[in-house]
């Protein structure tokens, strides 16, 4: 409706500016939901904004811009306020068409081609394969997925992707950790690694390594050798095992990738060695005590930057370009990073390799979505510990502990800059305070509506051509109806800016309407085929949108609770 509002008010626009003869170009037209219903449903600032290039005062503008619109059905009427705003109240014919939209559309309803087909890589999760998940990574996991599920419905051909950092000292000191349990040694025994994983799951490891298991990763089949000297096969078997037990991680979190890419794959490609080689001959690097520089300053960053160590080693920044041409020149136009707060740093410095590059990647270049650290609380304490893990909390205990639904909501409910806090208690209770549950049980109250209807022999087979959506004139079924009507560009707005959690506050939003319109108004009405029907056809649209919002979110739609 707001793209109908703006396409009037261009075409309104265009008109004045053609009868005054005025040779300027129409500023971009903004029409935005109002706060105050006694406002109207929509309001814009155009004639604020185009007063001065047609040299009329505001109000005037606004006059004219009123007595320009177009006719259509879907406005009721227009009201000036204040200084130049112009408020558009609609029309009851263009509320119910929302509803017919809605059950027309069915699952696809909200969805647009904003993307057009073209190529969207979300990169989330990408932890290192040297331990269990934790909560960290579920929220990374949480948000990269309704992501990508949120760009799918906008058009976008979506490639999820994980990048796996097998390479470098990490590693080295996962395999060394394995290498000293198959030995027999104990974490705080002399000769245990300085660096080394402490975790149980380490033990499990060394075990199944000895015991020569097999393993099934996401791309290969390791089986162990068994040799407790050969460091080389236990780090290989290490990260195979490691990377089996995230897989598994993801699966249950109803969380799947297109591709698995690994860090080591850039080296043995000769990737890592060639964008060096790119940079030096771009005149954008130098040598200054023994390492190789690139001058990252030029780019916006706050200094310059190492790329090759003194030792002839690589820092992270160098493989992290490579790895982000590689994906340039996979032809993906969007690129979303969705990683952890602590990669901040590196934002600046991948932006300014690939500048320095000259390939034509733009500036701005991959887009990044940083989210804040999770706080696990229970009866008010903090929980922090996990026995396999030993040093945290893993992924796998909290969804244990309340269910993959309540973990995915609650991690992406918030805006992921911001920290969250993630109360067990609240996330298990079956309360309005708890959100996924309210959510829930509005679309549960809908199953239960339609069952309703069955058990009484009546039909919940709707027909769009007859039904008389013109007697919803409730002022709570009015409120619905717009709700519902927001749905679409709560999805377009959530896609553009990378936000998921929109969609995670509009569906609470609507939950709230509809469960004060199903506690005030009867929908099982007797006597009275029409306005039944019409109340059945407004709680069908919500359990659908809901349904549709919260497949956004990997959430389920219960039909009973």
């Amino acid at each position: 409706m707001k793209d109908t509002v703006a396409t009037l008010l261009s075409e309104a626009l265009e008109s004045i500016i053609s009868a005054r003869q005025a040779e300027v170009t129409a500023p971009t037209i903004q029409v935005e939901r109002t706060r105050d219903p006694a406002h109207g449903d929509l309001a814009s600032n155009i004639a604020l904004a185009a007063a001065k290039l047609l040299k009329m005062p505001p109000r005037e503008l606004a006059q004219a811009l009123c007595a320009a619109l177009p006719e259509n059905t879907a406005i009721d009427r227009t009201e000036i306020a204040g200084p130049g705003f112009i408020n558009f109240f609609l029309s009851k014919d263009s509320q119910a068409a929302v509803l017919q939209d809605v059950l027309r559309q069915g699952a696809k309803f909200g969805h647009n081609d904003a993307g057009a087909g073209r190529k969207v890589q979300v990169e989330f999760v990408s932890a290192n394969p040297t331990g269990p998940l934790h909560v960290g990574h579920g929220r990374g996991a949480a948000v990269g997925d309704s992501l990508a599920r949120i760009l799918n419905a906008c058009g976008w051909e979506v490639v999820r992707e994980f990048y796996y950092n097998d390479a470098g000292a990490q590693i080295n000191n996962l395999g060394l950790s394995v290498q000293a349990r198959c030995k027999g040694l104990n974490p705080d025994d002399e000769g245990w690694p300085d660096d080394g994983y402490r975790g149980d799951y380490i033990t499990e490891l060394a075990q199944a390594y000895l015991a020569r298991e097999s393993v099934e990763a996401s791309d290969k089949s390791v089986t162990a050798a068994g040799d407790a000297d050969d460091l080389t096969a236990i780090r290989d078997f290490a990260v195979a095992w490691l990377r089996r037990e995230q897989d598994l991680d993801m699966q249950s979190f109803g969380v799947a990738f297109d591709i698995f890419f690994l860090e080591s794959s850039l080296y043995e490609s000769g990737e890592v060695e060639s964008t060096v080689e790119r940079l030096v001959a771009s005149g954008n690097t130098y040598v200054q005590d023994d390492a190789l520089w690139l001058r990252t300053t030029d780019f916006g960053d706050d200094k310059d930057r190492v790329m090759r160590k003194q030792d002839g080693g690589y820092t992270y920044f160098l493989p992290d370009v490579a790895y982000h041409l590689n994906k340039w020149r996979r032809g993906f136009e969007r690129v979303i990073n969705e990683q952890g707060a602590d990669h901040h740093s590196t934002v600046t410095r991948v932006r300014a390799g690939l500048q320095a590059l000259g390939e034509g990647v733009p500036q701005g270049w991959p887009e990044y979505v940083l989210h804040q650290m999770v706080t696990v609380m229970r009866e008010g304490q903090e929980v922090k510990l996990s026995k396999r893990a030993g040093s945290y909390l893993t992924l796998r205990d909290l969804i244990t502990e309340v269910g993959r639904d309540a973990t995915r909501y609650f991690l992406v409910a918030r805006s992921p800059h911001s920290q969250l806090t993630f109360d067990i208690d609240l996330a298990l209770s079956q309360s309005n305070d708890n959100p996924v549950f309210y959510i829930q049980y509005a679309h549960a109250r809908v199953c239960s509506v339609r069952r309703k209807f069955l058990e009484q022999g009546l039909s919940v087979d709707l027909d769009l051509e007859t039904l008389a959506l013109e007697r919803l004139v409730e002022s709570q079924e009015i409120e619905v109806l717009k709700q519902l009507a927001r749905f679409p560009e709560i999805v377009t707005r959530a896609g553009t800016s990378a936000e998921p959690q929109q969609i995670a506050n509009y569906l609470r939003e609507l939950a709230g309407e509809f469960h004060a319109y199903y506690n005030a108004h009867k929908v099982l009405i007797d006597n009275d085929d029409e306005l039944r029907s019409a109340r059945l056809a407004l709680t069908t649209g919500v359990g659908q949108v809901i349904a549709n919002g919260l497949d956004l979110l990997g959430v389920s739609a219960p039909e009973s609770m």
